[in-house]
């Protein structure tokens, strides 16, 4: 086989569109895979809208994808050909710059890559991967189903266990959809005295059955005065996508406490006095490296996290990516290559 199917984004603003290519050939450090899944993350809006400067169109979208190892480049180690792989968003790192050699791969200064963004992603039967950016994948854990852990699954699994919260802690999952779903899950199974805040009451029996020891309903009062009636929370996983829920549940957070913002709202404001008095803190949480992938889908399989998904054809990842757009779907949107 010598060519490939993928669905590319013509330019900013455009509908996905099935173009035939040649497969490419791996570079020194890259590998190919064949892709079998790749979710369709909200994420994916940055390059069909064209919502980050310089991205180079034709693109392919696609940061949650789960594969094969089709071929390896000259230089690449520990992989081989029919290896399970995967890839998130995080692009690759060189190993050699100062953020590199400090521990933060995630900013690396040589190489500033978003897989679907920076580089064509997984909307696709083939893609190319900087090995540095690849997780090696169990081979017992389903593809289609685990492809949402690659992105939504990491993100909140790597936000929880950095929030400085303690095994008993008071952590509050905001927002029951495609990242708190799983955030309420790992929260608990990593004995966190968890919380789930949503707007309305039709969530709620969801929560707790993913494990959630409590609810709260933003709709009915104050959400950060129930989280300090509960003596105020280690940590909240914020994953709303609305400035004005943000605004609303910073007051939840009791002495050193930390807000986790996960969810892409722009600005939006904080009562530093409230900070200030408590030693709190908001922080942003970038997803991780491939390490923390690794991490994610093995605590996944130890103890039974499971995304909820809406299962597309590959051919109709237009249909997919508006279902996943409209916020209808429950939860996660996965194409089936």
């Amino acid at each position: 086989m010598t060519t490939m199917i993928a669905m590319q984004v013509p330019r900013a603003g455009g509908r996905l569109e099935r173009v035939e290519r040649a497969i490419p050939e791996p570079g020194a450090k890259e590998v190919l895979i064949a892709v079998r899944a790749c979710g369709v993350c909200h994420s994916d809006s940055v390059t069909v809208e064209g919502l980050m400067p310089g991205i180079a169109y034709p693109r392919v979208p696609g940061h949650e994808v789960i594969g094969t190892i089709a071929a390896v480049g000259s230089q690449v180690e520990g992989w081989a050909i029919g290896d399970r792989a995967g890839v998130g968003w995080f692009g690759g790192s060189c190993g050699w710059c100062p953020r590199c050699r400090r521990g933060d791969a995630f900013a690396c200064e040589t190489i500033s890559a978003a897989t679907g963004v920076t580089r064509d992603g997984g909307y696709a039967t083939h893609m190319l991967a900087d090995v540095s950016a690849v997780a090696h994948v169990p081979d017992d854990l389903d593809e289609v189903e685990s492809a949402p852990l690659l992105c939504a699954g990491i993100t909140t699994f790597n936000a929880i266990r950095n929030s400085g919260a303690e095994a008993g802690d008071l952590v509050a999952i905001h927002g029951v959809g495609g990242l708190g779903h799983l955030g309420i899950q790992f929260a608990a199974r990593l004995g966190f005295r968890t919380v789930a805040v949503n707007r309305g009451r039709d969530k709620e029996e969801l929560a707790r059955r993913l494990g959630a020891h409590e609810y709260i309903d933003s709709e009915e009062g104050d959400p950060a005065a129930a989280l300090q009636a509960m003596g105020g929370a280690k940590a909240i996983i914020a994953t709303v996508t609305h400035p004005g829920a943000m605004k609303a549940i910073v007051g939840g957070l009791g002495p050193r406490g930390t807000m986790m913002v996960i969810g892409i709202v722009g600005a939006f404001e904080v009562d530093t006095l409230g900070l200030l008095m408590k030693s709190a803190s908001v922080k942003g949480w970038y997803s991780g490296v491939a390490a923390d992938s690794e991490d994610t889908l093995a605590f996944s399989k130890l103890t039974g996290v499971a995304s909820t998904n809406e299962i597309f054809a590959f051919e109709d990842a237009q249909a997919a990516y508006d279902r996943m757009m409209s916020g209808k779907a429950r939860f996660r949107v996965v194409l089936r290559m």
